[in-house]
């Protein structure tokens, strides 16, 4: 395993494309430029001034495969062509009101049937604060007494949850089940392990995501697995690190509780490898989908599965990263053999753009991220104009 393949890991890309990513990233690693984005963006949305064409161009079309499902059909076969599948993910989130929720759910599900049979497409994903209120969440998360509205809204959500897992079994297509803050995560993890004890009893296709930046999750991992058994079916895990790191904190501090998220980047590492451990231990009950772009735990994890002769197709694991970052893991693991995905998120451009500025938050708060990024392209770009 080679992540420095140059040549694999932008074969994909034309001499255009590199240089256009390396102005992006240039632009992305100005932390001062990402910081003030986000209200400028939403200043400039409701003056009504033409900054969606300027995201689209640039971000959105990085990071993003289009507005509709069926503009997403180039970006599946160009990854399919070097055995990467895609996710489609419909990245509405934080909405409000109950037709925009029925709305999501609809598109999830016209996602899951797009995916039926096409092993392009070997996963799809769906963020709970597309389907269920975020404010409903957090109280459900806090056990807080509900009202009679309330109430009914919260089986609406749920309803919402398994007409989604249930059409992924009926068609025999696996879903994830996104994590997001943590003072709202108590609730997705319930109806997260109410899905999987309901359709993952003969094979996993229900997958729920744990945040390993976070101090309790490794312990999470370990008592969902021992529910799992007790409960008689497989346990479906998505792996991350997390993406709230900057606004976990920020509330914690504010609200003057103990920060759930690990107090360094070592101790988060320790954890996801951990974790990795442990899911490769049980990995006949446990099925797995590595989604981070650390180089050492891609890595660790193709050892792993060297040492307990677990072959690079095996149907539990599968190693993701996001469109748009990371390709020399995506690539390069890919063309060992290695079942590889890449989140191929859409829907519009105002829809996304939570999950676009969390992208370049998040590429601005990781260690290196933009260094590595911006070094690898000015590295092929050097190579070919070498043998030129």
């Amino acid at each position: 395993m080679n992540f420095n393949d140059l040549e694999k890991a932008f074969a994909s890309k034309s001499d255009a494309d590199l240089k256009s990513d390396y102005r992006l990233f240039k632009i992305l690693g100005q932390k001062w430029l990402v910081d003030i984005a986000p209200p400028l963006t939403d200043m400039a949305l409701k003056l009504h001034l033409p900054i969606k064409r300027i995201i689209r161009a640039t971000v959105f079309k990085h990071f993003c495969g289009g507005e509709f499902i069926e503009d997403c059909e180039k970006t599946v076969n160009d990854l399919y062509k070097y055995k990467i599948g895609s996710i489609l993910d419909y990245s509405a989130e934080g909405e409000e009101k109950e037709e925009s929720f029925d709305y999501t759910a609809k598109e999830i599900i016209a996602t899951i049937h797009r995916a039926k049979g096409d092993p392009a497409i070997p996963f799809c994903v769906f963020k709970p604060t597309g389907i269920a209120r975020f404010a409903l969440l957090e109280k459900v998360s806090a056990s807080a007494d509900l009202s009679v509205e309330e109430t009914e809204e919260f089986k609406k959500a749920a309803a919402r949850f398994k007409n989604i897992c249930a059409a992924a079994a009926e068609n025999n297509v696996r879903i994830f089940i996104d994590a997001e803050e943590s003072w709202i995560q108590k609730a997705i993890d319930d109806l997260a392990a109410q899905m999987m004890q309901l359709f993952n009893s003969q094979k996993v296709i229900v997958y729920n995501t744990i945040q390993l930046y976070r101090t309790d999750r490794l312990a999470f991992l370990k008592k969902s697995f021992e529910h799992a058994e007790k409960n008689n079916y497989f346990l479906g895990l998505k792996l991350v690190r997390g993406a709230y790191m900057e606004k976990e904190r920020a509330r914690a501090e504010k609200l003057k509780y103990p920060s759930p998220i690990q107090p360094d980047k070592q101790s988060c590492d320790r954890d996801f490898d951990e974790a990795l451990r442990f899911c490769v231990e049980h990995i006949d009950r446990i099925a797995i989908c590595s989604g981070t772009h650390n180089e050492e735990s891609n890595m660790l994890l193709s050892q792993l599965m060297k040492e307990k002769n677990i072959p690079g197709n095996h149907p539990h694991i599968y190693f993701s990263q996001l469109l748009g970052m990371s390709d020399h893991i995506s690539y390069n693991l890919a063309a060992a053999g290695y079942n590889v995905s890449k989140y191929v998120p859409y829907g519009p451009v105002k829809s996304v753009l939570p999950y676009l500025i969390r992208r370049a938050q998040e590429n601005t708060s990781i260690a290196g991220q933009m260094g590595r990024e911006l070094s690898l392209i000015t590295a092929e770009r050097n190579r070919r104009k070498s043998l030129k």
